[in-house]
Parts: C-alpha cells; sequence; structure tokens
C-alpha cells in the first residue's frame, strides 16, 4: 500500500481529552477496547446506519445522544453485539454503567459503539472488568492508539486533524468491509475543542456526512452498526462555524479516501466524478451504479481497459434516464480510443489511485464517490471471516 494513503502523525491535538486503550480478551490479545473522555461535558451529535437491522449499542447510542451531550465513548472491536436480542442491548447498558459509575457521570453521557462479528455475545464481563479504575487508567490523549483499538480488519489506523484558529479537530475512523453507507461498517468519531451547540453540530455533521461518508462503497452491503458522531467540549472557545465546517469536511473526505482505499483485498482507491447531470442525486447514484459493479471492479483490479463495462453501469442505475450517445468517459483527464486501449492499460495497472469521469450530458449537476477495485483477497478474507 502507498504511504500517501496511510494516516500522517498527529501534530494538533484538541485540548480537554484523554484515551484509554487495552486488550480486553474479547477474540485475542490485540487491542480491541478504545476509550475518549472529555474532561468536560461535551456537545454531542450522531448519525447511524440505515440498516432495519441496527445493533445494540446503536440502539442504545441513538436514545444517548438524544440528549446531545457526551461525556466518553466506549468503543469494542471483534465483536459487533448485533442480532443477539434482548441479552445484548442489556449488555451494552451495562457497559455504559460500568464507564459512567467509573467517571461518575449520568449513563446517558456515555456514548457506546461495537463493531466485529455479528450474532454472537458480547462478552461484556470481560469488558466492564478492563474498565476498573478508569479514571486512573486514562492517559493524555493517544487518538492513534484509539484508532487501532477499534480496527476490526482495517491493515492501518486511520485518523486526520485540522486546526481551526485556537482550535482543534480531530477524526478517527474504522472500516474495511461491509461498506457502502448511508452508512456503513464504518465507525467514525470526531474530537473538538471548540464551543460548538449541539443543534448546530447536527445539522453541519449532515451536510458533511452526505459528500463524504455517504459517498462511499466498499463492497455495496450496508453494515448493521455504521456511527459517525462528533463531540465539542468547547474549552477553547467559539470559532467561526463555516471555517468550522470547512475542516470538518476536509477530515471526513481524508478520512473517506483511507476507508476506500484500505478496503478488503483492495489494491487501488476508485475515484468517479460524474458530471453534467440532471441532479445531484442522479450523479451520485450512477456514481454508484459504477463503483458497485463487480465487472467494473474486476476489470480495474488488473487492468482491463474494458471502457463497455463503464456504459453498462451507467445503463442500469434505477430511476435514472440517460442517453447514450451523450455518454463522455476520461481516465484520469484523458480520453482514450479503442486504438488506444494499451496506455488506458498501462493507466489502470499503474497508478494506486484511479480517477474516472463520466460525462451525462443531460445537465449541470455533478457528484464525486469513492470506491476500490474487487480482488481474490476480498473473497478471501470473507469467505472465512468466522472460521
Amino acid at each position: 500500500m502507498g504511504e500517501n494513503f496511510k494516516s500522517k502523525p498527529l501534530i494538533d491535538i484538541p485540548k480537554g481529552y484523554r484515551t484509554y486503550v487495552a486488550n480486553a480478551g474479547i477474540k485475542d490479545k490485540t487491542l480491541d477496547l478504545g476509550v475518549v473522555v472529555s474532561d468536560v461535558t461535551a456537545n454531542a451529535a450522531a448519525m447511524f446506519t440505515s440498516n432495519k437491522v441496527k445493533g445494540n449499542p446503536v440502539q442504545v447510542g441513538i436514545k444517548h445522544i438524544k440528549g446531545g451531550k457526551v461525556r466518553a465513548v466506549v468503543v469494542n472491536s471483534k465483536n459487533s453485539n448485533v442480532a443477539t436480542g434482548k441479552v445484548g442491548y442489556d449488555d451494552c447498558v451495562r457497559v455504559c454503567k460500568k464507564a459512567a459509575h467509573e467517571l461518575n457521570v449520568p449513563v446517558t453521557q456515555i456514548f457506546p459503539s461495537s463493531t466485529g462479528v455479528i450474532g454472537r455475545r458480547l462478552p461484556a464481563d470481560k469488558i466492564i472488568d478492563a474498565l476498573d479504575s478508569l479514571s486512573a487508567k486514562l492517559i493524555d490523549v493517544d487518538f492513534a492508539g484509539f484508532a487501532e483499538a477499534i480496527m476490526t480488519t482495517d491493515t492501518f489506523p486511520k485518523y486526520a486533524s485540522r486546526k481551526i484558529g485556537n482550535a482543534t479537530l480531530v477524526g478517527v475512523a474504522k472500516g474495511s468491509g461491509m461498506i457502502e453507507p448511508n452508512m456503513a461498517t464504518m465507525l467514525s468519531y470526531f474530537f473538538t475543542d471548540a464551543e460548538i451547540p449541539a443543534a448546530s453540530l447536527k445539522t453541519i455533521l449532515k451536510r458533511v456526512v452526505e459528500p463524504t461518508y455517504n459517498s462511499l462503497s466498499i463492497d455495496s452491503d450496508m453494515s448493521t452498526s455504521d456511527t459517525v458522531m462528533v463531540m465539542a467540549n468547547g474549552v477553547q472557545g467559539k470559532v467561526p462555524l463555516a471555517a468550522f465546517e470547512k475542516a470538518f469536511r476536509e477530515i471526513a473526505t481524508e478520512l473517506t479516501r483511507m476507508l476506500a482505499r484500505d478496503g478488503e483485498g483492495a489494491t487501488k482507491l476508485f475515484t468517479v466524478t460524474v458530471k453534467n447531470a440532471a441532479t445531484e442525486r442522479d450523479a451520485k447514484a450512477v456514481g454508484k451504479s459504477i463503483i458497485n459493479s463487480p465487472l467494473v471492479k474486476t476489470a480495474i483490479y488488473k487492468g482491463d481497459p474494458n471502457w463497455g463495462r463503464i456504459f453498462m453501469a451507467v445503463g442500469k442505475t434505477p430511476g435514472v434516464k440517460v442517453e447514450p450517445q451523450k455518454i463522455k468517459i476520461r481516465w484520469g483527464g484523458k480520453s482514450y480510443s479503442n486504438d488506444e486501449l494499451p496506455a488506458l492499460s498501462e493507466y489502470l495497472k499503474a497508478n494506486e489511485e484511479l480517477e474516472l469521469e463520466v460525462s451525462l450530458g443531460s445537465g449541470t449537476k455533478s457528484w464525486t464517490v469513492y470506491g476500490c477495485d474487487l480482488t481474490e483477497a476480498y473473497v478471501r478474507i470473507n469467505a472465512y471471516y468466522t472460521t
């Protein structure tokens, strides 16, 4: 994997946060528990999966975030606590109560998340034991360690930061497979020391998620656990909301690109911009149709310049009117004729980041989506995921 796609060391860190990462023994001896605590109660907002089967932590998180106040995020990997019934819901609540007791805060200010295999009971007692004396275990904030603790099949931890005046915003994400948001097996958390009302966070979050996480697909499968959440503890004071939203979108875009490039078994980041569409919805739908096509994804994996597959994916997009004679495609900013297919093949083989531009010729709207190739490694990873 190219170094350009990996997280760079964090230079800017928001003030007023501490972390705890550990191995609770959920599945193996690697990190599987990450906690981020704000020194003061933070304003917060969140968005969740639209899958009709929602994990127990998602159900609890939806209830807890209603108050717009969060003190701590508690995330475990290796087990998603999904489809485990009332006992699974109660397990999640017990973990929240333990963290709340250790931090001496209301249980509704604990925000839970879980990621990993579906349908197996969460070993909640192991997590609860790991949270013993939590306040004493908290250290100066280590977002890189937190990012590592929440990984499943990810190959590297994902995080990024930006300054907004005196304040700082950090974003952390995990996800590698079962990803097509609205949203996906994607967990992402943002932490800032700026002072921003919860209502403003919610509005900004919705605007940021649509062109970033909701424009991402690894394999077209929507997870039961998707969560994106933002905390603002305010210790560095107010910042211009427009500047904050700009930084937020930049980080979310950077993390989205990392998630796409780190798709299970992926070797390439595949960015598709659909232009000259009648509506943004049409542009996004066509883009998703392209990046989700197994035929397109396998072609770019080995550099097969079969441009007919792009036309196929455009034409099959539900609800979008297409005039085939108006469709134009460009790879890496260049149009290739049939006589130049060897050069197109070389472009597809030589680059870790592939850029496709599709013009529909039916309007003025555009949208960019993010995906990856489909390889034998994806099949191996998922054929043996639980065994």
